[in-house]
């Protein structure tokens, strides 16, 4: 009977212990909580209940490992104390209405996994100590305001398998670094001003199975290096001014599916395929 009472009194305070936050997290979330107009979320914080109950948030004992608030009503920016939730894992606060620049205290969020923030009105450039965050795996910041150029210690991430800033401002070139990337799958930044040549490194990421490239101004030849990219399951590079031969090229990726050809050289490549099919026919 003792050991009885031990065990439940160990399993009160392990629960006790799991439901409590540091005061400096929770500090941070009623930050977040004001500079985003909590009280008009769609699912708001009872700030009176334990922290383990508010909508979104998961702790691992005393400490807030996820954020999860997307299509939750958001409005405003995102504050700079956010740096001290720093066990942080997951912020997921995608379709909302923030906006302003990133917080630069953000990019001290070592432990983070998991960025996405796409579909909101951020703007400003993303910032160029993004290396920072090495362990993300994941960075989606799509359907923003974002300008300026990819930032080179974005090749820091070396964990990242999911790269996906498409239809925001950004311009100048692709950042050579990328090819650092080699557990990238998806690289996605269509719908940008980004221009210049496609680095032939881009062959060295040979876990990529995603690459969209369609509505910037590149140009120049498609480099031979893309031909190395065997998984590559989606290629899609319309409405830029590639040229090159798109039938040997995708003859030379086996697992395309979605290929999507530039329209400034689709009647020759179109030709050459039909020719071919002609040929297969015969």
């Amino acid at each position: 009977m003792k050991t009885l009472k031990i065990t439940l009194l160990f399993c009160l305070l392990s629960v006790f212990s799991f439901a409590q936050v540091s005061e400096d997290q929770k500090a941070a979330l009623l930050d977040i909580y004001k500079a985003t107009n909590g009280d008009s979320w769609n699912k708001t914080w009872d700030l009176n209940q334990p922290t383990s109950q508010w909508y979104g948030v998961t702790l691992a004992g005393e400490n807030v490992v996820a954020i999860n608030l997307g299509f939750n009503g958001l409005k405003g920016s995102l504050p700079e104390s956010i740096s001290k939730l720093t066990h942080l894992k997951v912020l997921n606060l995608s379709f909302n209405k923030l906006e302003g620049e990133l917080p630069s205290s953000l990019m001290n969020l070592s432990q983070l996994e998991t960025l996405k923030l796409f579909s909101n009105s951020f703007s400003g450039a993303i910032p160029n100590n993004i290396g920072n965050l090495t362990n993300l795996k994941s960075l989606e910041l799509f359907n923003n305001d974002f300008f300026g150029e990819i930032p080179a210690s974005i090749g820091q991430l070396s964990n990242l398998e999911n790269l996906i800033l498409s239809s925001n401002q950004l311009m100048g070139r692709l950042p050579s670094s990328l090819s650092n990337l080699q557990s990238l799958k998806v690289l996605s930044v269509f719908d940008n001003n980004l221009l210049g040549t496609i680095p032939n490194s881009i062959g060295e990421l040979s876990q990529l199975e995603e690459l969209i490239l369609s509505n910037n101004a590149f140009y120049g030849n498609l480099p031979d290096g893309l031909a190395e990219l065997k998984s590559l399951k989606t290629l899609l590079l319309g409405n830029n001014q590639f040229k090159g031969n798109y039938a040997e090229l995708k003859q030379k990726l086996p697992n395309i599916v979605d290929f999507d050809l530039d329209h400034a050289n689709l009647e020759g490549a179109l030709a050459t395929l039909d020719a071919e099919d002609d040929d297969n026919d015969d």
